[in-house]
């Protein structure tokens, strides 16, 4: 297994000793949560059922501490006349300040569609959003072993593809006061840096932000980019396009981290084979380098 880690190491051009996420877990999460058993995790369907139950199963053997002895979260919204219930699911491990930063990435996609033809019918969704919430339980298995200094919430949340209900429901009912988050890091696409760039969208709302990421960024394996987030940007401002607008919308400052809409976006052929595995691992070690700076305020 050393072995392993160490070739797979230098696969990823980072020294052995330097890393600070387990990739191999990494990826394993993300394969699985794409994989067509869970037949592309639609909110209220069993392929989102099996999804949470891989998540829960990973959050009990990562050791995150529950609110009010559970880690699932159920709401209800309206879809046309039918009335469905997504879950949200989340833990936390606790700083040793009264502020909060909660980490949110949706584990909900798209679900299948019906064919007369044998063609691929499941919207796997390996980078919106596996992605996103493998990098979530990969940094909660990190923080486990390094005590942050804010309690860190880490939230898998349902239902983004339906109007961002999840992320509504969390705060409509959260776990703390608002007043006592500091902010919100959501993570959404972030395995298809085709181009070797991943975007972080907040800093115009919120300068102060600004200095962790351009910190990271300036030793970055990945090209660590400020954007998309400007009224000016028209279609391409990000501000409302995934949960993190509700922390917006509640004056919760926020940073989002992912890249720009490719071919597969939203498409069957999101799939784990499209993934780019040495981007997605600097990725998510990228993304995990501006929490840490932003939880150590350096």
């Amino acid at each position: 297994m050393k072995l392993l880690f160490y070739t797979f190491s230098l696969l990823l051009g980072l020294p052995a000793l330097s890393q600070n996420i387990d990739s191999a877990l990494l990826i394993k999460d993300l394969r699985t949560l794409s994989a067509d058993n869970y037949e592309g995790r639609k909110t209220g369907t069993r392929g989102n059922r099996l999804a949470q139950l891989y998540i829960l199963d990973q959050f009990k053997q990562i050791g995150l501490t529950a609110y009010n002895n559970t880690y699932e979260y159920p709401f209800y919204y309206q879809r046309g006349s039918t009335r469905i219930m997504g879950t949200n699911l989340y833990g936390y491990i606790p700083g040793t300040l009264s502020q909060v930063i909660v980490i949110t990435a949706h584990y909900d996609h798209l679900g299948t569609f019906k064919s007369a033809s044998p063609r691929d019918t499941i919207y796997n969704g390996a980078d919106d959003n596996a992605s996103g919430t493998a990098g979530l339980l990969a940094m909660a298995r990190y923080f486990k072993q390094h005590p942050p200094r804010y309690t860190l919430v880490f939230a898998a949340l349902d239902a983004e593809e339906q109007g961002l209900q999840g992320a509504k429901a969390f705060l409509l009912q959260p776990p703390v006061p608002i007043a006592q988050m500091r902010q919100n890091l959501n993570m959404d696409m972030i395995a298809r840096g085709d181009r070797n760039e991943l975007y972080v969208c907040g800093t115009y709302h919120y300068p102060a932000l600004k200095k962790y990421v351009d910190t990271v960024a300036a030793q970055a394996p990945i090209r660590l980019l400020t954007g998309h987030d400007r009224p000016s940007d028209g279609s391409g401002d990000w501000t409302g396009q995934s949960d993190h607008y509700e922390f917006f919308v509640k004056r919760v400052p926020f940073l989002y981290f992912g890249v720009e809409d490719h071919a597969d976006y939203h498409q069957v052929t999101d799939e784990f084979s499209r993934i780019n595995p040495v981007f997605y691992v600097r990725s998510v070690r990228t993304i995990l380098q501006v929490v840490e700076k932003i939880d150590r305020n350096l």
